[in-house]
């Protein structure tokens, strides 16, 4: 990193400067500071916006492109070692987290619980009773028929989920490792299929005691 600041101080713009002589340090420095702003100005510094946009603007191509691979070399070296220091997520990220997992789960376990139910039901009164099988039977076929709808569907319920805004949380991958991110990812998973699988149990409304004595009346 120092070599590319002493390259961008030192450039053919400003050598034609007179040179500052530091009282202290006994050393030439230049009256222009990366080459492009005057002695008297005042410099933001480089840990806020404006000056870190400042010193990028004032870079080559290739001098940016440089310092861009140099940055992602120290990230991962630093990653790699788990040197850096990465606080918990926020409340607020661990919010989304929530909604992110949650939000899902819900349209997994309507669609699962209302496939099942209506599939088991039609079913226990169709081939249940021509095959004389029981309730249970017909409700684990119908269990096989909304499982088998689920592998179609479960794309499109991510697909709306994206619609919506949901996308993936901005956490760094140690973030995404904490147990307080695990935690708030489980629980909406957890909370958002039993909600679900309540809404899916709407088909209820619908039914009547009228198929079971027809049923009845069938096998009699």
């Amino acid at each position: 990193m120092l070599p590319l600041l002493s390259r961008i101080a030192l450039r053919p713009a400003t050598a034609s400067l007179k040179p500052w002589r530091s009282p202290r340090a006994g050393v030439a420095l230049s009256c222009r500071a990366l080459g492009t702003h005057p002695r008297k100005e005042t410099m933001e510094p480089l840990n806020t916006g404006p000056g870190a946009r400042d010193f990028i603007y004032s870079l080559h191509p290739s001098e940016r492109s440089c310092l861009l691979r140099e940055l992602h070399r120290f990230e991962s070296i630093a990653i790699a070692q788990e040197k850096l220091e990465v606080e918990p997520p926020s409340s607020e990220q661990l919010r989304y987290v929530f909604f992110h997992n949650a939000f899902p789960f819900i349209g997994f376990g309507f669609l699962d619980n209302a496939i099942m139910i209506a599939a088991g039901t039609q079913i226990e009164l169709s081939i249940g009773i021509v095959l004389g099988i029981s309730t249970m039977a017909a409700a684990a076929l119908g269990n096989l028929v909304s499982d088998l709808a689920g592998l179609g569907l479960a794309g499109y319920v991510e697909a709306l989920c994206s619609r919506l805004g949901l996308s993936i949380p901005d956490l760094t991958p140690k973030q995404a490792d904490m147990w307080q991110t695990r935690l708030s990812a489980h629980l909406g998973k957890a909370i958002g299929v039993t909600i679900g699988c309540l809404l899916g149990m709407f088909p209820l409304l619908f039914l009547s005691g009228d198929e079971e004595e027809a049923k009845l009346d069938k096998t009699n």
